[in-house]
């Protein structure tokens, strides 16, 4: 059993250094003008797929109300997010948040950490607020960059269902198998922060 303090300070110590290597991952990458470009769009990047899947892994080891409130947290305060950046209101940090995302959300399945659901919202939906923004700026201003934030909304809650899908099936018995693959999104994080992925 890891001690807690042991589990806060791993986990500032890589969001700190998530947070000092920019990625550069999304901004102007892709269409953004169709509900199918915005679906494919999570689909295929590694750190969107990651994360959405921990959140969902995160809320069914939750269970309870974080199976439905954290996803929905992700969905909507992302939408929010995008609303920001299509509107061209700055936030900082954008891409190293989102690698930070990727580390923090694998490590918190992988250690199965056990927060209130409105503590999970709030994580959730700091780091939701990073991935809308980064994808809003992309999108045109038009009715076509609504439908590509749709696309994109519905892809990103479907890794959820995903996760979450995976997390039941294994039940309380595979419990471990959960965290395994939290701690295999962590890596991912900590591959993508350091280029190698």
């Amino acid at each position: 059993m890891i001690p807690a303090t042991m589990k806060r300070t791993s986990l500032s110590a890589i969001l700190l250094l998530a947070a000092a290597m920019p990625a550069y991952a999304h901004v102007g990458t892709g269409a953004t003008s169709s509900f199918t470009a915005g679906f494919m769009h999570p689909l295929s990047g590694l750190d969107h797929v990651t994360a959405m899947i921990a959140v969902g892994l995160w809320a069914a080891l939750k269970g309870g109300r974080a199976v439905l409130a954290w996803p929905l947290a992700f969905v909507g305060v992302m939408l929010a997010g995008g609303g920001l950046g299509m509107l061209h209101v700055p936030v900082p940090f954008v891409e190293p948040a989102i690698l930070a995302s990727v580390v923090a959300l694998g490590l918190l399945v992988a250690l199965a950490v056990d927060l209130p659901v409105s503590a999970g919202v709030a994580i959730i939906g700091l780091f939701a607020l990073f991935h809308g923004h980064a994808h809003g700026v992309e999108v045109v201003e038009n009715a076509a960059g609504l439908g590509y934030m749709a696309g994109f909304a519905f892809a990103t809650a479907l890794l959820h269902a995903v996760g979450i899908t995976a997390g039941l099936g294994l039940g309380m018995r595979f419990r471990g198998f959960a965290r395994a693959a939290g701690a295999a999104c962590a890596a991912v994080g900590v591959g993508l922060v350091f280029g190698v992925l």
